[in-house]
């Protein structure tokens, strides 16, 4: 790499620094704070109408790009659409913001990071090239923090379409566990009906919520086996 191309590099690993930053401070030092909640966010949606579930997607991908918790934006989705849409609506959300993150730090920081790279990292950015999709798929499966990979994914050469699939299969059983618990609690809390909580629905969310938390271990153990 010319030292041109370095000084080009360089400048636009600070731009990805200043936009990290950034997006830390408005989340922490604005009023955007306000809106993280369930009854604040709805009734922010209840104003766009027909449109609130693009509203809602548009807000989950921009959220993911701010380094907002995807916890919190999942929570949040499923509380107020419900169990199934509020799983659509968040899985679509979560792979607009996965895919933007990605674009922005292979813009900005790929080269940069390439530069860095000695013998060793260059070996190990080769082999997630080469292993692209199943690399991604292990590490969204085993709950790897979802924002900070999709920034970090775009600095390696990772093909973008084995991290789109690897991320939309990856994130997909994670998302409806957690979506089907909260909406199914959202529900009975909605109706009254404390009766409901001994329904089959809510046992059935409630041991999928708590699988959802050794799936990780599942997979660090098969993947042991098999190597």
């Amino acid at each position: 790499m010319g030292k041109d191309n370095k000084t080009k590099a360089g400048l636009k690993a600070m731009g990805l620094g200043f936009f990290i930053l950034g997006a830390v401070v408005l989340v922490r030092m604005t009023p955007i704070r306000s809106y993280l909640t369930a009854d604040a966010l709805s009734r922010f949606l209840e104003g766009a109408g027909f449109w609130a579930p693009l509203v809602f997607i548009l807000i989950y991908a921009a959220g993911i790009c701010l380094f907002l918790p995807g916890t919190l934006l999942t929570g949040m989705g499923a509380a107020i659409f419900g169990a199934y849409y509020g799983f659509i609506y968040v899985w679509v959300g979560a792979m607009l913001g996965a895919v933007a993150a990605f674009w922005i730090g292979r813009t900005l920081g790929r080269d940069f990071a390439a530069s860095l790279a000695g013998d060793r990292l260059k070996r190990y950015d080769d082999a997630i090239e080469q292993n692209g999709f199943a690399a991604v798929l292990y590490l969204r499966l085993v709950y790897f923090p979802f924002t900070p990979m999709n920034f970090g994914m775009g600095l390696t050469k990772v093909r973008f379409w084995d991290y789109f699939f690897g991320t939309a299969l990856g994130i997909l059983v994670g998302t409806f566990i957690f979506t089907f618990f909260i909406g199914t609690v959202k529900d009975v809390w909605a109706s009254g009906d404390w009766s409901a909580l001994l329904s089959f629905k809510v046992f059935f969310s409630l041991g999928l919520f708590v699988f959802s938390f050794f799936i990780p271990k599942i997979i660090k153990k098969v993947r042991s086996q098999r190597v």
